[in-house]
């Protein structure tokens, strides 16, 4: 079952990735993605072992961003490959199929092709600018969301949209409203004066919006 809450770990002021990790799972987040960026694949590799011992201790899913190899060594839960990452299909072969794969997409034709190489899920982004990835795709906002989703139904289409990308508490009802599954953020949760009530905040809007479609 994949989590409506995907939180994207960065490494604060004071301490390292593995640090707001803690401090993910201490909030209540149960689907943390370790982003390691420019660093060796061994230094890598330490982090998502210990990651994903913390992540058991919660009950929590790790997924492990860009490296499917050290996805599959430390025991995560999936890896998430973004668009000049390595093709789903060739990581596939790499995890095999216990393993889930995430994938970024900025457009209807990406997820199409996600969805063509076995995507298990799809980080839709980004929302509005971040500082927090580079190379950064074409800002989609709200009326983005809402064109793609109408594409999705459209072409009867069915996968988990995350939406990703400098996303506020504020933004959720918005967002969700149309028809995404969930949200992934980052500094939101690792800068938050309270994170467990600011977790807290964040469900009770995802799971507002998700009674609010059944209704």
């Amino acid at each position: 079952m994949i989590d409506k809450l995907h939180y994207i770990s960065q490494q604060p002021q004071n301490g390292s990735h593995l640090t707001a990790i803690r401090q993910a799972l201490d909030a209540g987040c149960k689907w943390i993605q370790l982003r390691v960026k420019n660093q060796p694949d061994d230094v890598i590799l330490e982090y998502a072992i210990e990651a994903n011992k913390t992540c058991a201790q919660y009950d929590a899913k790790l997924i492990v961003n860009d490296h499917p190899e050290i996805a599959l060594k430390a025991g995560a839960y999936g890896v998430h490959l973004g668009l000049q990452d390595m093709p789903i299909a060739e990581a596939r072969d790499i995890v095999g199929e216990k393993i889930i794969i995430g994938g970024t997409a900025n457009t209807f034709e990406h997820i199409k092709q996600r969805i063509a190489d076995g995507a298990d899920y799809i980080g839709l982004g980004p929302f509005r600018f971040t500082t927090t990835k580079q190379n950064l795709s074409p800002i989609l906002g709200l009326n983005g969301y809402e064109t793609i989703m109408v594409q999705m139904r459209s072409a009867n289409l069915h996968i988990p949209i995350i939406a990703i990308g400098g996303i506020l508490p504020e933004d959720i009802a918005a967002i969700m409203q149309t028809g995404v599954y969930g949200v992934a953020v980052s500094g939101t949760i690792t800068h938050a004066t309270n994170p467990a009530q600011m977790v807290k905040h964040i469900y009770q809007e995802l799971n507002n919006q998700c009674l609010n479609q059944l209704i």
